[in-house]
């Protein structure tokens, strides 16, 4: 949770390194809980290439993910990538990158390429941005709820994740 904004950052804790299929299938996973949030999914598949800026394993694994969740969801799905962190934010650098982007606005749904840029980036942005607040992880395509508490994990996020379990339970 952040001030004014919500974002969701895709696999922090399970898929070490996932191929494009999974991020796919994770990504579709995630935008629904993103609309079960109350928010639009807007997602960027994150690298450190910009729309084609390298053509390393990593960069086109995000890429061929994008296509896939782009016929996987038949287009309903606002989505774009692979691309730098700074483009996913920011429209305007986004635009100057890549002037055809789908993706309208800022994102708030971030797919990594593996565990570690999640992971990373989840802790990161917690601490500087979120004031240590989170909601998650959350583990998704389980039967019932099932959420990740770390050694880190606060008080208020047990009561959020605890009031988040019921909920789910309660919808299924």
């Amino acid at each position: 949770m952040l001030p004014g904004r919500s974002l969701f950052i895709c696999d922090t804790h399970v898929n070490e390194n996932p191929n494009a299929q999974e991020i796919a299938e994770m990504t579709l996973l995630a935008a629904e809980q993103v609309k079960r949030f109350g928010s639009h999914p807007k997602v960027a598949l994150l690298s450190h290439s910009n729309f084609g800026s390298s053509s390393s394993e990593s960069a086109r694994k995000m890429s061929v993910a994008a296509g896939l969740i782009g016929a996987m969801s038949a287009g309903e799905l606002e989505v774009d990538g692979e691309m730098h962190g700074d483009s996913a934010l920011n429209e305007a650098i986004r635009r100057e990158a890549n002037p055809d982007s789908p993706l309208k606005g800022e994102a708030n749904l971030l797919i990594m390429p593996n565990i570690d840029a999640a992971n990373i980036s989840y802790n990161l942005i917690k601490m500087t941005g979120g004031e240590g607040v989170t909601i998650g992880p959350i583990l998704l395509g389980v039967d019932k709820p099932v959420h990740v508490l770390t050694s880190t994990t606060t008080v208020r996020r047990l009561v959020n994740m605890t009031a988040l379990a019921v909920v789910e339970s309660t919808e299924r």
